[in-house]
């Protein structure tokens, strides 16, 4: 028996998919590159934008001519955040698809393929995903609970839960003794993590926690929330060799009004103490964010005010959107759409021509200098790999995936480096 997941949105339907992808092959599935080949074919959904649903609905289509013409054996399953408490009207649209799962309910998914066996409590907790490279995402914290207006995902994946620190050290010891070399921890609040636990570690007791597995040399988180991001946290940062100096911290706006129609629970001025803070205990710390434009009542006034706080802060990297409503949202209930598509664009193609003078200037500022470099894999003849600040290098020479390599830069774009190698390789182990 063949599966293929087809994974669409965040760093956290990727992680499912691996995990998914783990519970499948102990089952005894094995993976298909493609659809076409495949006994099961699973969709990993995501409705936090319009684009992002209205692929996931065409993939479907396609799946669905695959079922009636070529395969009608073909099981179809789709997981993420589509598939909400309610999937009536689901099922009335796409009455091919067997099973809707919920995020993280691979239960309902395995129960579909083997109804008849019992996978007991510890299957999920003591399967991990295999890793496809020396760098793995690491989920830590699911859910949000902070109910911004416009966001879908605290309805569709729940609320706040945390894993046990011993959970987590035992999936990064495992994935490091399978030739990972650096772990990315994941929530969509994850400076939230720990609150929830009998005995209330933060995000850098984790940190600290897993610091010392061997094989592992590199450390990150993602997503920050703003009003999350303690001082102790930044201290641990600057305090744990190997944790990167990098961080991303969505503001989605420049202008107190909106933060407050967002309820994103934080001024302007309170995020750029944020900033202030990690400039001050992480110098030459990376900074990245996400910035929504043309969110319900945006006035031009408005949107200069992000552009004025973009030029401000000078972030290394911005991952701009469009709004688009997203159905059950406070936004959606209580709010009118009432930015126009094109000046939505207009204002999105503002964001990125600042954005990329500003991401070029400080990437020239690199030029000349050796960064350490994780080698990823090769593309085009070309090393590739990452610096600690998570700045993409294409260089030539000799590395395996998971060397640490040192890297002269030698020129610069907005979006990567270019280099030569300019010393010996730290080996990858095994």
């Amino acid at each position: 028996m063949r599966y293929h997941i087809w994974t669409e949105g965040c760093q956290m339907n990727e992680a499912d998919s691996a995990k998914l992808a783990a519970g499948l092959a102990r089952l005894g599935y094995e993976e298909s590159p493609r659809p076409e080949e495949a006994d099961l074919a699973v969709v990993n959904t995501c409705v936090v934008r319009q684009k992002a649903e209205d692929r996931a609905v065409s993939y479907l289509g396609y799946l669905r001519h695959l079922k009636e013409r070529r395969n009608p054996r073909l099981r179809i399953a789709v997981m993420g955040c589509l598939v909400g408490p309610k999937v009536d009207d689901l099922k009335s649209r796409f009455p091919f698809v067997d099973v809707w799962a919920r995020p993280q309910d691979f239960d309902a998914i395995l129960r579909e393929l083997v109804p008849e066996s019992d996978l007991g409590g510890e299957f999920w907790p003591e399967t991990f995903p295999e890793p496809r490279g020396p760098t793995a995402y690491v989920p830590v914290i699911h859910g949000c609970d902070k109910f911004c207006t416009y966001c879908i995902v605290p309805y569709r994946r729940g609320r706040e839960r945390s894993r046990p620190v011993a959970d987590v050290q035992r999936e990064v010891r495992y994935l490091c003794s399978r030739g990972v070399r650096e772990v990315t921890l994941l929530g969509q609040t994850v400076e939230a993590y720990g609150h929830d636990l009998p005995d209330r570690p933060d995000l850098g007791d984790l940190m600290a926690a897993i610091h010392d597995t061997p094989g592992l040399e590199r450390i990150r988180f993602l997503t920050s929330y703003p009003r999350d991001m303690t001082e102790r946290i930044v201290r641990r940062v600057a305090e744990l060799p190997k944790v990167c100096e990098y961080f991303n911290i969505p503001v989605q706006s420049g202008d107190d009004a909106v933060l407050a129609r967002m309820r994103r629970g934080y001024t302007v001025a309170e995020y750029l103490e944020k900033i202030d803070l990690i400039r001050r205990l992480v110098p030459g710390a990376a900074i990245t964010t996400d910035v929504i434009v043309g969110f319900c009542g945006e006035t031009e006034e408005e949107f200069q005010h992000t552009l004025d706080l973009l030029a401000q802060v000078r972030f290394d990297k911005v991952h701009v959107a469009a709004y688009s409503p997203r159905p059950g949202t406070i936004a959606w209930r209580r709010m009118e759409d009432d930015v126009p598509q094109h000046e939505k664009m207009r204002r999105l193609h503002a964001v990125e021509a600042l954005q990329e003078g500003i991401a070029r200037q400080l990437n020239e500022a690199l030029v000349g200098t050796v960064q350490e470099v994780l080698v990823e894999g090769e593309r085009g003849g070309k090393l590739y790999g990452r610096t600690r600040t998570n700045k993409l290098v294409h260089f030539p020479g000799e590395a395996r995936p998971g060397d640490l390599v040192q890297v002269r830069i030698q020129r610069a774009s907005p979006w990567s480096l270019q280099g030569e190698l300019a010393g010996a390789a730290a080996p990858a182990l095994g």
